[in-house]
């Protein structure tokens, strides 16, 4: 009887296998297209091919949101940060997590029913500038597609989760990550890249989906040689007089890490191109430039890749202003005449409709508050800079700062209001050249080349500055109207960094926060109408599926990426929680185990004997080469260990093994003795004592006595 039943129940499993994705292999152009009469299913990143992540299910409605309860939720081990959208077909869910792992549900009870785990060497993580995350994979005819962290691009059974093809898409001696979810247009996988700041040249490529071979690839930026024998030579022939100096060796920068749409019929797709290497202009391309295709949208013709128009949102830019931010198609009423717009809200806080077909600017206005530009010059397209926008002649605060008005996190836009939900956030930047008229600047392959100073603009050591710095930071969630340019309503949120947006025909806007509440708002006010406490700083996207009839909300909770790490100290102590899958429908009735509770100890520490120099010299040496992932003044999120609670600095030959010989590689930390050398690394264990030795004084004195 026991062989009997164990048969059974591995012949139920192989047939509930079976059933999985059997549809999936249904996926192509044409399913895609018609989302909308498949509402109850979500199969491209975006819902549609115009990325608009609104969901035609109204059984969830302002009315009965109050009804959402939890119906089932999922645990992730990973302790990294959670971007991605999940994606839902025939009943079963297909996502991400850090480390570019990714899991097949079933989309209705939560029952784990593959997992693939593309097994990326953990020190690839020091390539990555923000954290080691991925933002979800593709579907196309029966196969899950995924980018890894270490630069593949690998296909898998959409039934089983085995691996069928694999390729590597980027030189990986260089400091190239992906972190981005792959589109499929034309049985053609579509994947970019990152890491502009550590010195690479942006491309985005076009693979088979059968068997991975590549079909074209467009570079954004110029190269040495003045033609690449890819898809982009023509562009680069507009592109190459935009730029000045010997560029190519510190890379250029464009990368292709995040936005993608496409408009089927006009057959274009349409990229966000990233910010240069390094930021600083005046470095990167001395004498000025608008360095093409930096900061723009291009449109290209999906079966080539040949270019069809650009639209640069910041030329020559200096703060790290990438238009790799989501890009929205819709057809929209202007003065009475049909448009085929596309709208962007790019981190540089001005929000653009453009006419697709042509690349005309229609329209531009500042959705935050900004200081480097008065305006868009509605003629030229261009911005209006303010005086020393460019920090030539001494430092310039500047709104916003490198991580946007609005970061990667999805916008949404429903056509039933016709407003764009924006995840906007407020955080100032002090530029400044490095050292005076670019004189410290030196750039170092496979390091952090930005090109301005990276000791202004760290945190402040003490606690009333690191007060001070939170309250200038920021986060709204904006209902925006793309036909006169201006803001409906808003919803304040206590900081920044908060999670893409979700809108339904049933009059709702749901998204999350870093502070770990799930919310819908009333589409047309404003007003909150539903609530739950993910116990995690949400940053990822919700979406929407119908399954029998009920309609459901899911989203990854799990806080993380680039202002996770470099500003642990603007981060919110609820942010720190458990990394999950979370899907709710109405009724629902499961419940989260109680919030685990954070704590931590310091280890026994030992007297600082570094002198003032020594430590000062440390602190440098921390902010150029350490803050940007155990965070700036060494205040870490909750995911990268804060170096002030860690016993590796209590022990000077414990932290040169750790720093300078490599011990910990295979935790990530790889040697950065390319960099440094044992005396500084001493003199930054100093620096990292000397605020350890202070964070403790200040919490023993904070605590009542008894």
């Amino acid at each position: 009887m026991k062989r009997i039943s164990a048969l059974a129940v591995t012949l139920a499993a192989v047939a509930m296998l079976a059933g999985c994705g059997e549809k999936t292999a249904d996926i192509d152009g044409a399913r895609i297209a018609a989302a909308d009469k498949n509402a109850g299913e979500w199969v491209t990143h975006g819902r549609t091919y115009g990325e608009q992540r609104f969901s035609p299910l109204d059984k969830v409605n302002v009315a009965s949101a109050g009804q959402l309860g939890l119906s089932w939720s999922f645990d992730l081990p990973e302790d990294r940060g959670v971007e991605a959208t999940p994606l839902v077909a025939d009943g079963v869910m297909y996502t991400t997590s850090s480390w570019s792992i990714v899991r097949a549900f079933d989309a209705k009870t939560g029952k784990l029913l593959w997992e693939f785990d593309p097994q990326v060497p953990r020190k690839t993580g020091v390539k990555a500038c923000c954290d080691s995350v991925n933002r979800g994979v593709a579907l196309w005819e029966g196969r899950v597609y995924v980018g890894a962290l270490d630069g593949r691009l690998i296909a898998l059974d959409a039934k089983t989760g085995k691996q069928v093809w694999s390729t590597v898409t980027v030189d990986q001696s260089k400091p190239y990550t992906i972190t981005g979810a792959p589109r499929v247009i034309k049985g053609k996988v579509l994947i970019g890249n990152g890491g502009a700041e550590f010195g690479v040249r942006g491309y985005l490529s076009a693979y088979d989906a059968r068997n991975g071979k590549m079909l074209w690839r467009f570079y954004t930026v110029p190269g040495e040689q003045t033609t690449d024998g890819a898809a982009s030579d023509a562009a680069m022939k507009i592109a190459r007089p935009t730029w000045n100096g010997e560029f190519w060796k510190v890379g250029g920068g464009g990368t292709v890490w995040d936005s993608m749409a496409y408009d089927p019929d006009l057959d274009l797709l349409y990229i966000g191109v990233g910010n240069g290497t390094p930021w600083n202009r005046d470095i990167r391309s001395p004498g000025g430039g608008d360095n093409l295709f930096l900061s723009s949208v291009v449109a290209l013709k999906p079966d080539t890749g040949a270019y069809v128009w650009h639209y640069q949102t910041t030329p020559g830019e200096s703060w790290d202003y990438t238009a790799t931010q989501h890009i929205i198609l819709a057809d929209l009423t202007i003065a009475g005449k049909p448009v085929k717009a596309l709208m962007q809200a790019p981190k540089n806080g001005f929000f653009y409709v453009i006419d697709r077909t042509n690349g005309k600017l229609i329209s531009a206005n500042n959705y935050v508050p900004v200081s480097w530009a008065t305006g868009i010059d509605p003629a030229s397209g261009r911005p209006v800079e303010t005086p020393n926008a460019r920090y030539g002649s001494g430092p310039a605060l500047a709104m916003p700062g490198p991580l946007g008005g609005h970061n990667w996190q999805p916008m949404a836009f429903s056509p039933k209001t016709g407003l764009v939900y924006i995840p906007a956030q407020e955080i100032p930047f002090p530029y400044m050249q490095p050292g005076g008229a670019n004189a410290n600047f030196r750039y170092e392959p496979g390091a952090w080349n930005i090109g301005v100073d990276s000791l202004i603009a760290a945190m402040p050591d003490d606690q009333a500055g690191i007060k001070a710095v939170r309250a200038s930071l920021k986060g709204r969630l904006i209902a925006w109207d793309p036909l006169t340019q201006t803001e409906k309503w808003s919803v304040k949120h206590s900081g920044p960094w908060n999670g893409g947006v979700l809108a339904t025909a049933g009059g709702l806007v749901f998204q999350g926060s870093a502070t770990g509440e799930l919310a819908a708002y009333d589409a047309a006010t404003g007003k909150k109408v539903w609530s739950f406490d993910a116990q995690t700083g949400i940053v990822a996207p919700p979406i929407s599926y119908e399954i029998d009839g009920e309609q459901y909300i899911a989203v990854m909770a799990g806080w993380g990426g680039g202002f996770a790490l470099t500003i642990g100290a603007g981060a919110d102590p609820r942010s720190d929680g458990p990394r999950r899958v979370l899907v709710f429908k109405l009724g629902g009735k499961s419940k989260l185990p109680a919030r685990p509770v954070s704590t931590r100890d310091f280890p026994a520490l030992p007297a600082v004997t570094g002198s003032p120099a020594q430590i000062a010299a440390g602190k440098t040496t921390f902010a150029t080469y350490c803050g940007v992932c155990h965070g700036s003044s060494a205040v870490s999120d909750f995911s990268i260990p804060d170096l002030r609670y860690s016993p590796v600095i209590t022990d000077a030959a414990v932290f040169k093994g750790v720093v300078i010989d490599g011990d910990r590689v295979e935790n990530g930390m790889v040697s950065f003795s390319r960099f440094i050398d044992a005396a500084k690394a001493e003199a930054v264990r100093q620096y990292l004592l000397s605020l350890a030795h202070g964070e403790r004084d200040r919490l023993a004195a904070a605590k009542p006595r008894k």
